[in-house]
């Protein structure tokens, strides 16, 4: 994969896929998930097309924090007072399935460890 390979993120960054939008800066945008699996499961995404965590480079630094602290602003706009997950799926393996790194931030009920 190429950082100028096409996915689903890609066009909900130009706005070809509507979504529920709950965050947007200049870096990242951050969604709800369409098919949630949990009462509160939101997205964030960079706007730089990053295909996996794998692939990220050390000019990468500042973005991977940023999409941190984005996920902690989101999570505390969303009310996850009691907690939240946040996980990044990586590779196959990693049951990645959109190949644009994303930040899932799941919450609002208690969540089991182990995960799967």
């Amino acid at each position: 994969m190429s950082e100028t390979t096409e996915t689903i993120f890609s066009k909900i960054i130009r706005r070809e896929i509507p979504v529920d939008i709950v965050y947007e800066d200049n870096l990242a945008l951050a969604f709800k998930d369409i098919h949630p699996q949990a009462p509160v499961h939101i997205l964030v995404i960079p706007k730089k097309p990053i295909p996996t965590l794998a692939d990220a480079e050390s000019q990468d630094h500042a973005l991977l924090g940023h999409l941190l602290l984005t996920a902690k602003r989101v999570a505390e706009v969303a009310g996850l007072e009691n907690g939240y997950r946040v996980v990044i799926n990586t590779g196959n393996d990693g049951g990645q399935t959109v190949y644009h790194l994303h930040v899932h931030i799941l919450g609002g009920r208690q969540l089991n460890w182990p995960p799967g």
